[in-house]
């Protein structure tokens, strides 16, 4: 059967519009069309692809673990699940570990157990979650009630109650919100849909003080800035602030869908048998690859080597914006960055995002204003400084418009 994006119109659900070419193949940061043409990819499938496409290593642990055993359920477990679940633990503050399918049912078990540890031990009055405006935690609608964004959460119905939000790093209006009622904070330490934003140090510390001071719990949704994408295993270990809970999805299977719930055993009690769960969660197949890549990913020269990437990146994207003055800022960290349009440009983002697929380049926005990168941790130097020269064309092809 011959297919074209044109099949999309006729047979999906219209919530996406995806770009015209319709991939194909992928090998390390290269990506084929149907027609053959190949383009350099910046977007990683929304932090996702973190060592590219069709990584040997990642490719033998789906093979090696297809032959063996795909699917359980969760009323047996499996040594691909409890193998990634110790590293996880070895590595991380964690103690306790949940898996699930995305990085929403990753924060809606989260959100859950927070709402429970905070009944059992408090009372039912102890409910309110408290998050932050341009936030984004997933699709479910706890979740993108949860987030701050309200374009993402109207026209639905009534929203889950009992949550409120205020500004990112505005720590006097998190201290004006927060009390003894307050369950949990959910927050990003790198705020990514909202325009990869980075928390200012006073403000994650302060929010950390507040949580302990009014016994809430604090938890970092990591689902796109964890598993070495900031140049740190997770985020919150360049910060200086521990998370009572913490999720973990995208890169975390390397392209194959994953997601986790970290925590500490005493908060994880609370989800006794049979309060949450999900089909698929610990699956061995996803397990299996996660626990390659995770393998993979959490090396010093893999890490190191992110902080020179962004190195790389920041310098290139200088040069192009000393020549058409386009960005205010680079922001971000690792392979998370995002190049804020300025005042001339905004609102603009998807022009540039076009632009740049016409040149054969692939690459996100965050919001109207920001264009976002996300490719692999262990994209080749060569393959950045080409994408940036197509990167470089998609710029001058807007700037020239004008």
């Amino acid at each position: 059967m011959t297919v074209t994006r044109a099949t999309f119109n006729e047979v999906m659900v219209p919530n996406y519009n995806p770009a015209g070419m319709v991939p194909v193949r992928g090998e390390g940061s290269r990506v084929w069309d149907q027609d053959g043409a190949e383009y350099i990819d910046f977007a990683g499938g929304i932090a996702v692809n973190v060592l590219g496409h069709c990584h040997p290593e990642l490719v033998k642990a789906l093979n090696e673990q297809g032959s063996k055993l795909w699917h359980l359920s969760n009323v047996f477990t499996n040594e691909p699940a409890l193998r990634l679940a110790a590293k996880l633990v070895n590595a991380t503050f964690a103690e306790k570990v949940y898996f699930a399918n995305s990085g929403a049912e990753a924060n809606e078990a989260a959100l859950k157990l927070a709402r429970r540890f905070a009944l059992d031990n408090y009372g039912e009055d102890k409910n309110q979650i408290i998050a932050f405006n341009k936030g984004f935690h997933g699709r479910t609608f706890f979740t993108v009630t949860v987030g701050g964004q309200a374009a993402y959460s109207d026209g639905f119905g009534p929203k889950p109650g009992a949550v409120e939000h205020c500004d990112y790093n505005d720590l006097a209006a998190f201290e004006a919100l927060i009390s003894d009622n307050t369950c949990a904070v959910m927050m990003e330490p790198l705020q990514g849909e909202g325009g990869i934003i980075s928390p200012d140090v006073e403000f994650i510390k302060g929010v950390r003080e507040l949580c302990d001071k009014h016994n809430a719990l604090l938890i970092f949704d990591e689902v796109q800035s964890g598993v070495g994408r900031t140049g740190h295993l997770y985020a919150y270990m360049g910060l200086g602030v521990t998370p009572d809970i913490l999720t973990t999805a995208k890169s975390l299977g390397g392209g194959f869908p994953i997601g986790a719930m970290l925590t500490t055993t005493a908060i994880a009690a609370h989800l006794k048998a049979g309060t949450h769960g999900s089909t698929y969660g610990g699956n061995p197949l996803a397990c299996a690859v996660a626990e390659k890549a995770f393998d993979i990913v959490n090396q010093p020269e893999v890490l190191e080597g992110v902080l020179h990437k962004e190195a790389l990146y920041r310098e290139l994207l200088t040069v192009i914006n000393d020549k058409y003055d386009v960005f205010s800022e680079v922001r971000g960290q690792g392979m998370l960055l995002g190049c804020a349009l300025n005042e001339k440009y905004q609102g603009r983002a998807r022009d540039f995002m076009m632009a740049a697929t016409k040149e054969h380049l692939m690459c996100l926005i965050a919001g109207a204003n920001v264009i976002r990168f996300a490719p692999s941790l262990v994209i080749p130097d060569e393959d950045i400084k080409e994408g940036l020269a197509r990167f470089e064309r998609a710029v001058a092809a807007v700037v020239n418009a004008e």
